[in-house]
């Protein structure tokens, strides 16, 4: 019997559909209890096993939250990523995987099918806030987030959403405000992380009138940096009125982190 102050176990999800939602974002339903449900997202912790393991070895969760990890080889890596649809009734997560790379988490993807598992080690918020005015700017690991903040935005919410993929056939259905235009950035042959696409695209905007202003910003670290600047300079907005991280770094497997 476990003390109050002992390591709980970690929540495990089933895959229960697997499809593309464009030729490089798998999209995998997981199921699970309704609490396991609700406590993954909108940013979750995933544990990812190595494709193919049957029984992986899970670390625990400690009282602070703190993962804590089993002694010796264990085979499953730690990645944050933004659940793109909850249904707790339904005992549903939803989450999209970008198969760019060979990280853990791409490869997981890749060969995920119906009885994968998938572990769950805490979450957190997506770092928005609601506002008259919105701009929102990422590549394709910030879609989730990005769909969640749009879906939850009061329909009189104005604003610009920058999204930069690779060309039309990675663009997705997205439910927004009709205030709000949703501006698709094709970077056509560019490889990830590598251009000025979406910092262009954010200079090249006007900063709205008011202070009734936020920004939420998260792509490929350098291009994050340089919004940012730009964010806080020529647009002066405060700490209050932006978010922008990276969610992942060039020459890393891109796995949305942070």
């Amino acid at each position: 019997m476990s003390e109050p102050g002992d390591p709980r176990s970690v929540d495990v999800l089933t895959v229960t559909c697997v499809a593309d939602a464009t030729p490089s974002v798998r999209r995998v339903v997981l199921s699970g209890t309704a609490d396991a449900v609700a406590a993954a997202g909108p940013t979750v912790n995933l544990l990812v096993p190595r494709v193919g393991d049957p029984d992986p070895r899970w670390p625990s969760v400690a009282r602070d939250g703190r993962v804590v990890w089993p002694v010796g080889a264990h085979g499953v890596s730690l990645r944050s990523y933004t659940a793109r649809r909850q249904d707790v009734q339904r005992g549903e997560v939803e989450i999209d995987f970008v198969l760019h790379g060979d990280g853990p988490a791409a490869s997981w993807a890749a060969a995920a099918a119906p009885g994968a598992l998938l572990g769950v080690a805490g979450s957190g918020a997506l770092g928005d806030r609601p506002a008259r005015t919105l701009l929102l700017a990422g590549d394709e690991t910030a879609l989730p987030a990005i769909s969640r903040i749009l879906a939850a935005a009061a329909p009189d919410t104005t604003g610009t959403a920058l999204l930069e993929v690779a060309g039309p056939e990675e663009e997705q259905s997205l439910a927004a405000p009709a205030g709000v235009e949703v501006r698709w950035l094709h970077r056509g042959g560019t490889p990830p992380g590598e251009g000025t696409l979406l910092a262009d695209a954010v200079a090249a905007l006007d900063r709205p009138a008011g202070d009734d202003l936020f920004a939420w910003v998260a792509a490929e670290s350098a291009a994050v940096r340089v919004v940012r600047a730009d964010l806080r300079g020529r647009w002066g907005l405060s700490r209050a009125q932006h978010h922008a991280i990276g969610y992942w770094r060039r020459g890393r497997a891109m796995s949305p982190a942070g």
